[in-house]
């Protein structure tokens, strides 16, 4: 009885998988990219009857040229509509037809243990498909720029490069995470598709870039003591290494050794949720951020600039 069960419940998981793989692949396209250094590839994923496609920044970082092949044997240039090295997230628009869009998901719905599928379109290959389940999330992956991508999938599901730029997807065949192949064989890293995400993509898709605001300051996550912890509300910080002369932290008097509790009445614990907090519409908006100084509680009027370079 128990060998029936467990046939059956294979049977269901293949099930899933192929019914995923036959769902996806069909708009899963192999990138082959041009630069002045040589050339790469990868994977992108058509997201737009317009022929969007979403892929990994690393993939086309330098490109001259950008070529999509895909399962069925159609082939078709792509411009770089937009690139974001901070997310890792690049925006192309197809020079001709292209499959239907996939299905976007929400990967703050995921949940540890759930079955995740990771699609690519390597070159010389009709497809790639692993499956596994999601083994982590929230993580945060640091990147050539020195900021961190946050909340991203952790999963068992294999990937090589030839996948980076591909989709994870759910057992539904949603799309919730584009694959980096940055962490080796046995480990999937995926950035994931949610409403920050989007956004990002809604930006390249119709202006190339993103904004993000600054501060200039640098530091790391420290515990408070007691006594701050009591008045803060919460028990860690962001102790500033140092400041940027002229920055906007500067300019509104933040000094090194300062601990950072919240910004704009936000509470602080981590550089990454500083960096959260960084967005567009924080460019040029009187801010207050409140630091721990000297045995007490400050507050000073920042006015984040743009984030150039």
């Amino acid at each position: 009885m128990h060998d029936l069960d467990d046939r059956e419940a294979l049977d269901a998981y293949s099930a899933a998988v192929v019914r995923v793989a036959e769902t996806v692949l069909p708009s899963v396209a192999a990138v082959s990219v041009r630069t002045r250094s040589g050339g790469g590839a990868g994977s992108a994923s058509v997201i737009t009857e317009e022929g969007h496609l979403l892929t990994s920044a690393h993939v086309v970082v330098g490109a001259t040229s950008v070529e999509l092949a895909f399962a069925d044997g159609t082939s078709v240039g792509a411009d770089v509509a937009g690139t974001d090295t901070l997310s890792d997230l690049a925006v192309l628009r197809a020079r001709g037809g292209t499959p239907p869009p996939l299905r976007l998901g929400d990967a703050a719905r995921l949940k540890v243990g759930q079955l995740v599928v990771a699609l690519g379109n390597p070159l010389g290959l009709a497809g790639s498909v692993t499956a596994g389940i999601v083994s982590a999330l929230g993580r945060s992956l640091p990147t050539a720029s020195g900021r961190v991508i946050d909340e991203v999938i952790q999963t068992d599901a294999a990937l090589n490069p030839g996948n980076s730029g591909g989709v994870l997807a759910d057992s539904a065949g949603r799309m919730v995470g584009v694959n980096t192949a940055v962490a080796g064989i046995g480990l999937g890293l995926a950035v994931p598709i949610n409403s920050s995400t989007l956004e990002i993509v809604e930006a390249l898709k119709t202006s190339g870039r993103v904004r993000r605001a600054w501060l200039g300051v640098a530091g790391t996550k420290v515990r408070l003591s007691p006594e701050a912890a009591a008045k803060v509300g919460a028990p860690m910080g962001i102790r500033i290494a140092s400041v940027v002369a002229g920055s906007p932290a500067a300019e509104a008097g933040a000094r090194a050794g300062d601990i950072v509790v919240s910004l704009d009445g936000v509470a602080v614990s981590d550089t990454t949720g500083l960096q959260r907090l960084m967005v567009e519409r924080a460019i040029g908006r009187r801010m207050e951020l409140t630091l721990w100084r000297n045995g007490a509680l400050v507050d000073v009027v920042v006015l984040p600039q743009e984030l150039v370079g």
